[in-house]
């Protein structure tokens, strides 16, 4: 496989847009953006601003033809539908597609348009949008990967990626078992996510009230039961590690899930909860707590 000299983002909320500027940082020229109708227009009129600075990346649209050797998919979860579709002319049997959703679904539902790609996270950005600026002060790590890697003897494209992501300056690692490591943010995304949207929550009250601690706790003890039903395998030690990761975190800052709910849009309670009720159900495990959470949110969506 080639080098990876053109790449394109589907997706510029801030996740993508925080993504896109640093890689414009390293390549600039390198990276699209895809959009269409007011979004385009709007693109071309203001640009996308970035911690303060202007970026005026390419822009392309659905339908003209692209020819990229990577996409970015950073869409919310609820869009995969429609940026799949909205992607079809870009894509050409060389093309990476790297999906930075949150859950561990998507990647399953690009395969069945496009083929098998790779299995891709991103933790630790802690990217926050308002209006068309972007803010982020750290731009996190992706890791990404086949199911299972050997190093030393990584398939083309994850070699290629690597390569590309050295050479632009993005934090990432490729681990041995990636599919666990896609299990493992999801299990963090049940808890600390949902807990928070129904708590009104910053990080700051899961680290310091052990109430708030044991309700999010008890979502990812939920996901630890099904990963072991699939043959996944996290443990008790998994959510030790992320209790860990939690006490250093900026108690100020909030989950996607609670700015989502904070500005009155439509959660990813779907790939949360309800991926994890949905697979309780099919393997035999018990959910109450993602049972509760789920009715809990789709409520305060109901609200807004």
């Amino acid at each position: 496989m080639g080098e990876i000299n053109k790449v394109l983002v589907v997706g510029a909320g801030a996740v993508g847009a925080a993504v896109a500027s640093i890689i414009h940082r390293s390549k600039p020229g390198f990276v699209h953006v895809l959009a269409e109708g007011e979004r385009l227009e709007r693109y071309r009129a203001e640009g996308f601003i970035v911690n303060g600075i202007r970026h005026d990346f390419p822009l392309i649209s659905p339908s003209e033809k692209g020819d990229f050797d990577l996409i970015i998919v950073a869409v919310k979860s609820h869009h995969l539908d429609a940026a799949i579709k909205q992607m079809r002319l870009h894509v050409n049997p060389r093309t990476i597609i790297l999906s930075l959703l949150n859950g561990i679904l998507s990647e399953q539902i690009i395969a069945e348009a496009y083929g098998p790609c790779p299995l891709a996270m991103i933790l630790g950005i802690d990217a926050v949008r308002i209006g068309n600026e972007t803010r982020f002060t750290s731009g996190g790590k992706i890791s990404f990967g086949e199911p299972k890697n050997i190093q030393g003897r990584w398939t083309d494209r994850i070699a290629a990626l690597a390569r590309f992501f050295d050479s632009a300056g993005i934090g990432y690692e490729v681990p041995e078992d990636m599919l666990k490591t896609l299990w493992y943010k999801f299990m963090i995304n049940v808890g600390v996510n949902q807990a928070s949207a129904v708590l009104r929550a910053p990080y700051r009250v899961f680290q310091t009230i052990p109430e708030a601690k044991a309700a999010m706790a008890s979502g990812m003890r939920e996901v630890i039961a099904l990963s072991q039903a699939v043959g996944v395998c996290l443990q008790e030690e998994d959510l030790a590690r992320w209790e860990a990761t939690l006490v250093t975190l900026n108690g100020d800052n909030m989950t996607s899930m609670l700015q989502d709910v904070l500005a009155k849009r439509k959660t990813e309670i779907e790939i949360f909860a309800g991926t994890v009720v949905e697979l309780g159900k099919k393997f035999g495990v018990p959910t109450p707590a993602n049972e509760l959470w789920f009715s809990l949110i789709r409520t305060i969506e109901e609200t807004y």
